[in-house]
């Protein structure tokens, strides 16, 4: 038996130190962002509805942007308005008197010719996968930053999936708070302290997939550019660039799934409206089902979505990013392709391997990569660069296996 008295205070603190209840942790996040304007969230790890616009507030916050202070005691976000375009500001958050968290911001320019942002499709998975992307996108956040650094992030769908066991998918997970948590603001904090997340609808996000709550978290938990929550949407960037956040699935928020891309559709309506308005040189659609894709589990092109490529040829589109099929991919810029360059990126979180090189030229797809991945792009003026990004080594290849150098560019010309 020890009788050494002296390692009994340590042994206290230890006991003392477990008995004691879990430090409620924080995060802060940017919602959304323009030239005047920043959204600033919070939430909690623990609970139930602490995530989002709907959520119940944690309690009286004062926000601070810069010398901008606000008082918010109902909700877990706010805007805040009036900033100076393309400025760095600093933030932070103080709940109940106590800082839970901050960063830094900084708004968009009113016109630039040049921008980066990154995507990132069929993410949401909460394994080491995931974690690795969301490490690779931290870093290659912080490396970028400068005089152009990465202003968002659009997501090509697929945002949470739902949980495994026993070898089965649970279809009723997508809507809780700790799958958001472990799935979505853990792997991405890092950068969601600094820049907003812009969504687009997957299969997954919804019960076309999983369940019909999943879709109703989406609306709730992301931040769209529009007043309210939206399936799809538009956003501008710098008089440079318009996005164009669509959905290519058939959740339903009441009822049987039911396909929202039909060409007598509001959304086709909207989109052709919206697209012939867009005066500026960029116009990029991204949505989650590829047009074009040589699998390996998918269809080599969606016949569905025609009435979309022949909308997007006649209005100037020239790059269109995609996911669904978990790997990374591009088309050719041929008349098939309406002259433009569809790229898939769907495997920041899955991962599905094969040999589709066999495949690949009937599909129209010119390079693909088996590889977990993200896509950083950057425009300058008449060009675009799009760069894969991995946690490890990679080739793109053609369809004879020959090795294809990135980055991969578009040009308006």
């Amino acid at each position: 038996m020890n009788t050494d008295l002296r390692v009994l205070p340590t042994f206290l603190i230890a006991l003392a130190a477990s008995a004691a209840p879990p430090v409620q942790k924080f995060y802060t996040y940017v919602g959304e962002a323009g030239a005047d304007h920043v959204t600033i969230a919070w939430g909690t790890t623990s609970g139930d509805n602490t995530i989002g616009r709907s959520s119940k507030s944690a309690g009286p916050a004062i926000v601070r942007v810069g010398a901008k202070e606000t008082a918010v005691s109902d909700t877990n976000w706010t805007v805040i308005r009036g900033l100076e375009p393309d400025t760095e500001y600093d933030y932070e958050v103080r709940l109940s008197g106590q800082k839970i968290g901050g960063s830094k911001i900084r708004t968009w320019p009113l016109k630039s010719d040049k921008l980066r942002f990154f995507v990132i499709g069929d993410y949401g998975t909460g394994d080491s996968h995931q974690a690795k992307i969301g490490q690779a996108m931290a870093r290659e956040f912080d490396r970028l930053k400068g005089d152009n650094p990465v202003r968002f992030v659009i997501t090509t769908g697929d945002n949470l999936y739902g949980s495994f066991g026993f070898g089965l998918r649970f279809r009723n997970t997508g809507d809780k708070d700790s799958e958001w948590d472990t799935k979505f603001f853990e792997p991405y904090g890092p950068v969601l302290a600094h820049i907003p997340f812009y969504p687009s609808l997957g299969n997954h996000d919804g019960n076309e997939t999983e369940s019909r709550a999943d879709l109703t978290a989406y609306l709730d938990n992301f931040f769209f550019p529009s007043p309210a929550p939206a399936r799809y949407y538009r956003f501008s960037y710098g008089g440079l660039a318009d996005f164009f956040a669509l959905d290519s699935t058939t959740n339903s928020e009441s009822g049987s799934t039911r396909p929202a891309f039909s060409e007598n559709g509001e959304e086709h309506k909207w989109m052709a409206k919206n697209l012939a308005e867009s005066q500026v040189p960029w116009k990029i659609p991204y949505f989650h089902h590829p047009p074009f894709n040589a699998g390996p589990r998918h269809p080599a092109s969606r016949n569905e979505l025609a009435h979309w490529v022949k909308l997007f040829k006649d209005n100037g589109v020239k790059v269109v990013f995609n996911g669904h099929e978990h790997n990374f991919q591009y088309s050719f810029v041929n008349a098939a392709t309406g002259g433009i360059r569809y790229v898939v990126s769907g495997s920041g979180g899955e991962l599905r391997q094969g040999d589709v090189r066999g495949e690949m030229e009937r599909a129209q797809i010119e390079g693909w990569a088996a590889v977990y991945q993200f896509l950083s792009v950057e425009i300058e003026a008449s060009e675009m660069r799009i760069t894969p990004v991995s946690s490890q080594p990679f080739e793109v290849v053609n369809h004879s296996g020959q090795k294809i150098g990135m980055p991969l560019r578009v040009n308006l010309r």
